[in-house]
């Protein structure tokens, strides 16, 4: 990836909740939930960098933060070299048209109220300076971009499906013609049956427009399908990253190893054969996590040290990042 340019940065960030709890107002010693905890990576020019874990591990929180949907609590967001993290809304507009997102929920993030057409007009007035008068052109191209026909601009987010919807979600997010998208869950509010169609859909846009992605996701195979590089999250932290085939075939965090262990195979007999790495016991209170390596608990391969100290994210080989006591060099 050396030769490939970077688009967005991320440095140590942070997103801390304050959950009240404590003193006068619950303003005093208040509990602070740890979403997102000192994360750092990069996402090159034109790739897909997928994102898994398990639900409530600070996936979307991490998502919503690099967009400035949250403010971060610390650390730095660089966008194309340009530090995002601490603008306000007016200086973060210029770069608002660059940056759009695909929520999961594709019912939720559509007002009801307008018709296809405004919805995805709103962000042509917005971030663009394209006339009125092109306006309904560019809404036309976009929907049979997406595989929708004109005559689903007049209507209203109610009378589509669940994948039509989220085509939608997905023609809106391109209005702006931007450069990173991030994909916050967006198949899971699907059926199977339209997922792949989603998924090869945003791969053939990404073809067609050198579109950058942050693929997030909870299902393992459709992430390796469509992801160049993929990030493991665990309790608010990144455990590990590499290119996609490495972290599948070869992963090294004990949670990576666990995480594609349960991966299906179509083949019964290898399935039935294959070995299970069973994870025991609950993911700790992001509001109380452990001291030391954030999966503590439940690896079964943690030493004194792993209680003690909180590994760093180092390259153990080319391209290949792992936060664990084990690799350390």
């Amino acid at each position: 990836m050396e030769d490939k340019k970077v688009l967005v940065q991320v440095k140590n960030l942070k997103k801390y909740f304050n959950m009240g709890g404590g003193g006068l107002f619950g303003k005093k010693n208040a509990a602070i939930l740890k979403a997102v905890d000192d994360v750092t990576f990069d996402i090159y020019e034109g790739e897909t960098l997928g994102l898994v874990g398990e639900s409530g591990c600070g996936k979307t929180t991490l998502g919503r933060t690099i967009m400035r949907l949250y403010d971060p609590t610390g650390g730095e967001i660089l966008f194309e070299g340009t530090d995002i993290s601490k603008m306000n809304a007016k200086e973060l507009s210029p770069f608002r048209k660059n940056m759009h997102m695909i929520f999961q929920d594709p019912y939720a993030s559509l007002n009801p109220r307008m018709t296809v057409s405004e919805i995805i007009m709103e962000s042509m007035i917005n971030d663009t300076d394209l006339p009125a008068d092109k306006r309904k052109e560019r809404v036309l191209e976009l929907l049979d971009l997406v595989g929708l026909n004109s005559d689903h601009a007049t209507r209203f987010p109610h009378e589509f499906s669940g994948g039509q919807r989220q085509r939608v979600g997905i023609a809106r997010s391109l209005a702006a013609n931007p450069k990173f998208i991030v994909c916050d869950e967006p198949i899971s509010a699907l059926d199977v049956s339209i997922q792949a169609q989603v998924v090869n859909l945003l791969k053939e846009l990404q073809h067609k427009y050198g579109l950058t992605y942050l693929f997030i996701a909870h299902d393992l195979s459709m992430v390796q399908y469509i992801s160049d590089r993929v990030g493991v999250m665990y309790l608010g932290k990144l455990v590990e990253l590499a290119d996609s085939d490495t972290l599948y075939s070869r992963p090294l965090h004990p949670y990576t190893e666990a995480l594609m262990s349960a991966i299906p195979i179509p083949d019964p007999d290898t399935e039935e054969n294959k070995r299970r790495i069973i994870v025991e016991g609950e993911v700790p209170s992001p509001i109380n996590p452990p001291s030391g390596c954030a999966f503590n608990t439940r690896c079964p391969k943690a030493a004194d040290r792993c209680r003690k100290e909180c590994p760093k994210l180092q390259e153990i080989q080319p391209g290949h990042f792992v936060a664990c006591h084990l690799y350390e060099k």
